[in-house]
């Protein structure tokens, strides 16, 4: 099995100032690819502390990719820092530095002196492509360690560990098969009593049960070899029983993206209005490209039921819409949803069980449970199903 690793360099990650999200995306990225990480780190911008942790891994390491650094600002310290470990110097990529040149003079604009430096790179480098941004990359071998050295831009840095370094990894070493990865998000059950229901399985040895919890949906992910992926399928249809009504999705993707398959699928638009959420449904159908015609966000007040029933239907044939889904404001813990249809509107009243949890929580459960009817509806089920923080007390139908 290979030591994979990955560094993330720069202050703004070590203090917290910015989420490390390439370092999530690269860990699963890899992992899907048979290459899982086995160490992460993070360090400064500081010239001594990176030359000291890459010389560090460079003895325990097969592999590290090395993100950030490599912009043209007096901090951007990585192409140094590996040259000083490897005792070399830095040299000028004069191909890189004319591709700069006309980077820039396509855009048109002018390249700045301080852009030169994102040309140097150390004497014994691999140049790696950058097809999309300024910085290039490069690869340098240190010790028994191959490590890779890439900018911090996100787009960048995606494109080019699909197209640039994962091709040069299965080039030099022999990946093991992609694990086998099956995936279930539930919504509703906390983890500890998903848990506990499925303590009974008996798992072949490496596979593992694993559970990522990310407020108010908790996944479930069978995990192992690819030697192992028959008995993992023939364990998974006793975890779905064990999650029952509480799964909303089976596999990757996520709820919004199936939801906006299947409204152009059956060919139905939508139309929304939100109070509580204050336009979080919105922005989730948005982004996964479902057919909105039109979505409200107005200010909360109070409504009966059969009044938002109504206002759900009204929604629906002012847009001409297919549906129309209507989120109403809370009134003493309690929230009304409705759905309007071609055959009928739906409407539910429902109750926190709680109060403890933040505004902003609340508001994510009550988004959730407003996709969780509509995807209901599309499967042909009872919209009315109990959420665990979130419970129907009420529900009706108007033709």
């Amino acid at each position: 099995m290979l030591n994979v690793e990955m560094l993330s360099t720069g202050d703004e990650v070590l203090h917290g100032q910015i989420v490390d999200t390439n370092a999530a995306w690269l860990a699963d990225f890899f992992f899907n690819q048979g290459l899982p990480l086995t160490r992460r780190n993070t360090v400064g911008d500081n010239l001594d502390d990176l030359i000291a942790i890459l010389r560090e891994r460079s003895e325990h390491a097969d592999i590290l990719i090395v993100n950030g650094g490599l912009g043209p600002t007096s901090d951007d310290l990585s192409a140094l820092a590996a040259a000083t470990a490897k005792g070399e110097g830095l040299v000028l990529h004069e191909e890189w530095l004319a591709h700069m040149a006309r980077f820039f003079t396509e855009r048109g604009r002018v390249m700045a002196p301080s852009n030169r430096k994102q040309a140097e790179i150390p004497a014994s480098a691999e140049l790696v492509d950058n097809p999309v941004g300024t910085a290039c990359g490069f690869a340098v071998k240190l010790n028994r360690c191959l490590m890779f050295f890439t900018p911090g831009v996100p787009s960048e840095f995606k494109v080019m560990v699909e197209q640039e370094i994962l091709p040069r990894l299965r080039e030099r070493f022999t990946l093991p098969p992609s694990p086998v990865c099956l995936r279930l998000t539930t919504f509703g059950r906390s983890e500890s009593d998903l848990a506990q229901n499925l303590s009974h399985l008996t798992l072949p040895e490496g596979v593992v049960m694993g559970y990522r919890s990310s407020m108010p949906i908790i996944e479930l992910k069978l995990t192992g070899p690819a030697q192992h992926k028959e008995a993992m399928e023939a364990i998974w249809p006793e975890v779905k029983r064990v999650a029952g009504e509480s799964v909303i999705f089976e596999g990757t993707g996520g709820l919004p993206l199936w939801l906006a398959e299947r409204l152009r699928e059956r060919q139905l638009s939508l139309t929304l209005s939100e109070q509580f959420t204050g336009g979080l449904v919105a922005l989730q159908l948005s982004r996964a490209g479902a057919p909105l015609l039109a979505s409200e966000v107005l200010p909360s007040q109070d409504e009966a039921l059969l009044q938002a029933a109504r206002w759900a239907s009204g929604l629906r044939n002012r847009h001409l819409a297919g549906l129309a889904l209507t989120v109403t404001g809370l009134e003493e813990e309690f929230i009304n949803f409705a759905l309007a249809t071609p055959e009928g509107t739906h409407a539910l009243r429902a109750k926190f069980n709680t109060n403890r949890h933040s505004l902003a929580v609340r508001q994510e459960v009550c988004a959730m449970m407003a996709l969780n009817i509509l995807r209901r509806w599309l499967s042909g089920k009872d919209l009315a199903s109990d959420h665990g923080w979130i419970n129907v007390v009420e529900s009706l139908t108007i033709e």
